[in-house]
């Protein structure tokens, strides 16, 4: 392991960090559970779709979040309702988004898993960060749910990563076998 990338050298040690495979098996568990009828696996899977539709639904949460954040950064108070009800509409397109990635999960080896676990647990962290967000808003706690929903916003970025290095690096996807070369 010797890049000088501090994300390629993160990346590679939780890959192999052992101490993530409790929740690896759990994460496994509730996967296969997800994708045990055929029917409900090729929907989470995107058979239909042709590929994973987990990251097609990431469009949704992440754009109305990343919308909600650009509202609070440069139109401030003005935009408070507008940003407040896109960060809820997030919270509700986030958990359909959430059981597509873990259906995802479900043909994944060790390495895999670990990694899966982090941006699981990155993107949790975020959820949170933005439903105390969308709280503090609808108490009139502006600042409060700025701070928070920005944060928010880093955890699923950092979630992002952790899910396009699954995806670009260690080519996990569901993929309809009908493509040519697969």
């Amino acid at each position: 392991m010797s890049s000088a990338n501090p994300l390629v050298r993160l990346t590679t040690q939780l890959e192999g960090d052992d101490s993530l495979d409790q929740l690896a098996d759990n994460v496994a568990k509730i996967s296969q559970v997800l994708v045990q009828s055929p029917s409900r696996r090729d929907l989470l899977q995107g058979k239909w779709l042709g590929h994973a539709v987990h990251p097609v639904m990431t469009m949704a949460p992440l754009g109305m979040w990343i919308s909600a954040g650009v509202l609070d950064v440069f139109a401030g108070r003005h935009a408070a309702p507008a940003a407040r009800k896109l960060i809820g509409a997030g919270l509700l397109c986030a958990w359909p988004t959430a059981v597509t990635g873990l259906a995802e999960l479900a043909n994944a080896d060790r390495r895999q898993l670990r990694i899966g676990v982090v941006h699981i647990l990155a993107n949790t962290t975020g959820i949170a960060l933005y439903l105390a967000s969308y709280r503090a808003r609808r108490r009139g706690r502006h600042g409060r749910g700025v701070a928070t929903g920005l944060a928010g916003l880093a955890c699923v970025g950092a979630g992002g990563y952790f899910g396009g290095h699954l995806a670009s690096v260690r080519k996990m996807s569901s993929v309809n076998p009908a493509f040519p070369g697969v």
